[in-house]
Order: C-alpha cells, then sequence, then structure tokens
C-alpha cells in the first residue's frame, strides 16, 4: 500500500468520480484506475461499486476512508515538522549581562520564551563589568547587553530602558540617620556608605554626583547585587545607597530617607549596536527583548 494510492482512493471518495478525482490530482485517469484497482487487489476487497453514472464506497471503502484520512493528515503533519526545523532561525547570540541586573526584571521569563520561540538558537550569557560589555558590544562579541547605562554612551549603541528608580538612602530603624526623612549628599559626608562595586554603572553616576558636589564620600563596603546592600544597611553596618524599591522591600528592617537637591536615580538598560549589521538570530533577539521589555 503507497501513500499515492491512498490519495487517489480519497479523491476518488471524495469527488464520486474517477474522472474528478484525476483533475483534482492533475493526473490521467486511466492513472487513477490503475492505482485503485491495485489497492483493491492488495487488500482482497472491493472499494467501489462502479456504475456509468456514479461511483459509490462500499462498507469497506466506507471504513477505509477514516483511516487513510488519517494516515495522510499523520503523513502531512510530519512534513510540516520537517519543514520547520529546516526552517528554523538558527545560529548563536550572545548577552552581555551586568552584575545584579537579572533582579532588575525576570529575564529568565524572557530568554525562555525566546528559546521556545526558536530552539535551535543557541543563547551566551556573560557577566562583566559595564566597560567591558560596551567594548563587546562595540567589537562584536556581543549581541545585545543588560546593564546600568553610563553617563555617556558610544554614538554607535542604541539602548531601551528596562528600569529608573530613583536612589535612596537606607538605614537600620537605630541608626542616627533614621529620624530623618530627607537628606543631601553633605548630611553622608560622614557616614560609612554601603554601595554598588565601581564595576556597576550605577556606581560611577553616585560617583559624578558627589563629585559635582565637591564632597568625598566615605565608602566602606562594595557590593553587586543591591539586594545585598539593602541587607547590609540593614544589618546596621552603614547607609545604603540603592534603588528604592530594593530598600522598600525591606519593610520595616530599612528606614527609607530621600535624597534632596539632586536627581539621583538608577537605571537599567537593553544595549544593542546600532552600526553593526547583526545576524538573523541576533535581530530576533533583539526584538524579542524589547517587545517583552514594553509589556513589563
Amino acid at each position: 500500500m503507497e501513500l499515492r494510492q491512498l490519495e487517489y482512493f480519497v479523491a476518488v471518495a471524495e469527488e464520486g468520480s474517477f474522472t474528478k478525482a484525476a483533475a483534482r490530482m492533475y493526473v490521467a485517469q486511466s492513472g487513477v484506475s490503475a492505482q485503485i484497482l491495485q489497492l483493491e487487489r492488495e487488500l482482497g476487497q472491493r472499494l467501489f461499486d462502479r456504475s456509468p453514472r456514479s461511483v459509490r464506497l462500499t462498507k469497506v471503502g466506507t471504513a477505509l476512508l477514516t483511516h487513510a484520512r488519517a494516515a495522510l493528515a499523520a503523513v502531512s503533519e510530519a512534513k510540516q515538522v520537517a519543514d520547520e526545523y529546516r526552517d528554523a532561525l538558527r545560529g548563536n547570540v550572545s548577552v552581555g549581562l551586568a552584575a545584579s541586573s537579572s533582579v532588575a526584571f525576570n529575564l529568565v521569563d524572557m530568554l525562555a520564551q525566546f528559546h521556545r520561540d526558536h530552539p535551535m538558537v543557541e543563547i551566551s550569557l556573560l557577566e562583566a563589568s559595564a566597560e567591558d560589555l560596551i567594548n563587546g558590544l562595540l567589537d562584536g562579541r556581543h549581541d545585545v547587553a543588560i546593564m546600568s547605562p553610563p553617563a555617556t554612551l558610544p554614538a554607535d549603541l542604541h539602548l531601551q530602558l528596562v528600569a529608573d528608580e530613583p536612589i535612596v538612602a537606607a538605614v537600620s530603624p537605630d541608626d542616627p540617620l533614621a529620624t530623618r526623612a530627607r537628606v543631601t549628599l553633605g548630611d553622608l559626608s560622614g557616614s560609612q556608605l554601603i554601595t554598588f562595586s565601581p564595576s556597576i554603572g550605577t556606581r560611577s553616576i553616585i560617583d559624578a554626583a558627589f563629585a559635582a558636589a565637591g564632597i568625598e564620600p566615605h565608602v566602606g563596603i562594595e557590593a553587586s547585587d543591591p539586594n545585598v546592600l539593602a541587607d547590609l544597611a540593614g544589618g546596621g553596618l552603614g547607609v545604603a545607597l540603592v534603588p528604592e524599591p530594593y530598600a522598600r522591600a525591606r519593610g520595616r528592617k530599612l528606614h527609607i530617607i530621600q535624597i534632596a537637591g539632586i536627581s539621583l536615580r538608577g537605571s537599567l538598560a537593553l544595549v544593542w549596536n546600532n552600526a553593526r549589521m547583526p545576524t538573523t538570530s541576533a535581530r530576533r533577539l533583539i526584538d524579542h527583548a524589547r517587545q517583552a521589555l514594553q509589556l513589563m
């Protein structure tokens, strides 16, 4: 039994005519008749009652029709799967990641959905400093990066903000500053500060703010993860300069103080190179990430 025989059988059954079935299959009527006869010999059963004016299914033919259609549908689905893999997007995409970036939004869900849509694309994740990420975007080592944007961004790079939150001072409830609702950078000059490591883009923003105010900050503890900064402040180890959502998540364990006289914000961005021609897989990931971030 061949698939072609089943195709001709279904065509004759649906058209009720060998002539119409032949026209539908773009073959000669004699070819259709010959294949149906061959199928009947193999099965040892008549499938059609033939008369000069009509062609009707026998009981055996009626029973076979359902299975023939199912078999042809299964073959069609198998071909479709094969075609999808043949035409599937392939390649490798390099994603540069600044330390602590993944905590600002659900990076895992975003990449997991991309992988489900394009299972043949390999995704490489590399954590690095902001400087290394920018250089990687410029020289092509990274297709896209998630990082705190620096004060100045090379002209070839483009960004879309993921998060943009105010930086606050956070202290334990028993800290002397816990009675204050607002402080200036000058008020913090004598305090031990808990802030980001120099490799984090937000640190450069904080340092620039102190420098503009002519103040030398006393940085006692540095860390990459804002959650760690908040927990250290909650333990009474100093004043954390941290994006407000991380401090607020600690509830009563931290007292939040607004920083007056300056707009100090911590940002995170999706960054890519507009000047370099991205691969198809890289462009698809960039488009996917930008769309996912717009929905957040």
